[in-house]
């Protein structure tokens, strides 16, 4: 039973996310997905021995559904995506927030856990019974303009907590890379975080150099792999230094993907610093932040959100009476049935409502990828300065 505050808060955050910022009498919908390409659970036998084991993953929504979309979880995406059209022809795209490596378990091993070593998603999907034609896959829906990769980090993992961890011999990370898990969810806490996806979290003046050269290294490879620079970025979990901010742009990174919070994390006695942003500010080098103001993550149980079709086109809604694009978060997590195909048939099917409803409530409707509504932002900008 939810509080009556709680129940305000709800009521409110829409209206609220949509204060202040650029402004739109156009109806265009963006939706941006994170965590394609990592790993989190590798197969369903891995998470029944998780299960068995005492850690309670179950709880998770991560752990309990996450993990590589399989070249049937693209298919059936796809073919969904490609049945609705906007005034202009346009399909709806997914921006697939993407991770451009994964952990080679085997040389970490190899090393003695002396070293990390990567490798790239590439790889990763010739490793996975299910996988072979992922990449070709996500090819294909780029030429269709349905699938937008963007960059979202090298990999979906602190490297430095995850390899402190292992040398160690931390026995619950380890449980977890003897099955090809990066990280673990603390065994002692009913459904804890996996904290060692947060990739670009620091501790040190160090550390945080250290994962400089991650991120940056992460946005060569993405342009390596994809043959085009990926012109916005979206720090894993909403962590990032604004001393990034340059050495992003100076790899073309022009606008930022997120919420309105983003945190910078402190070192040492530092505490942490939140950073507030509202849609279409800019920092002190031009760089633009988008905000994400409407969610379809019905997968996503701790959240809480007892009808999450009724919900997004809520607050896709009061987006458009604040004069906003609606940018639609919707993780990975809800497209993906390798370790669960209930999960993605249920999800396909509200998707299915959700993009029938929006066409049909807004036929004036237009679908872009978070590219797209930025270099939009930034031509009006200029122009009314």
């Amino acid at each position: 039973m939810k509080s009556i505050a709680e129940k305000l808060r709800r009521k409110i955050a829409p209206w609220y996310k949509n204060l202040g910022g650029w402004r739109t009498d156009r109806k265009i919908v963006v939706i941006e997905s994170d965590d394609w390409g990592s790993i989190r659970m590798p197969s369903r036998k891995v998470y029944e021995e998780c299960l068995k084991a005492g850690y309670t993953v179950d709880l998770n929504p991560y752990e309990r559904y996450d993990s590589l979309a399989s070249e049937q979880d693209l298919e059936l995406l796809f073919e969904l995506l490609t049945k609705f059209k906007d005034k202009k022809g346009n399909h709806p795209v997914i921006t697939a927030n993407s991770l451009v490596a994964n952990p080679d378990f085997e040389k970490i091993k190899e090393a003695g856990f002396s070293e990390y070593h990567y490798e790239l998603i590439t790889s990763t999907f010739k490793r996975y019974p299910k996988h072979t034609r992922c990449f070709q896959l996500w090819r294909e829906g780029i030429e269709q303009k349905i699938f937008f990769p963007q960059s979202h980090g090298r990999e979906h993992l602190n490297v430095s907590l995850f390899m402190n961890a292992l040398r160690r011999n931390d026995k619950d990370v380890h449980f977890g890379f003897s099955r090809g898990m990066p990280g673990t969810v603390p065994k002692n806490i009913s459904g804890g975080r996996n904290e060692y996806v947060i990739a670009l979290k620091y501790v040190s003046a160090t550390d945080k150099e250290k994962k400089k050269k991650v991120f940056l290294e992460g946005l060569d490879l993405f342009q390596e792999l994809f043959d085009y620079q990926s012109k916005t970025f979206i720090p894993p979990n909403y962590w990032w230094s604004p001393d990034f901010n340059r050495p992003a742009l100076d790899k073309g990174v022009r606008f930022f993907q997120g919420n309105r919070v983003m945190v910078e994390p402190g070192i040492g006695s530092e505490g942490n610093i939140k950073h507030y942003y509202q849609l279409g500010d800019q920092n002190n080098i031009g760089q633009r932040y988008l905000i994400r103001n409407a969610v379809f993550e019905p997968s996503l149980f701790r959240l809480k959100i007892d009808t999450p079709l009724e919900n997004c086109l809520r607050n896709i809604s009061i987006a458009f009476k604040m004069k906003k694009p609606a940018i639609i978060c919707s993780h990975r997590i809800n497209y993906v049935g390798f370790v669960d195909s209930k999960n993605r048939d249920k999800n396909l099917r509200l998707l299915n409502k959700l993009m029938t409803e929006i066409t049909k409530r807004w036929p004036d409707i237009e679908f872009m990828n978070s590219e797209q509504v930025g270099r939009l932002i930034e031509a009006e900008q200029q122009l009314g300065t």
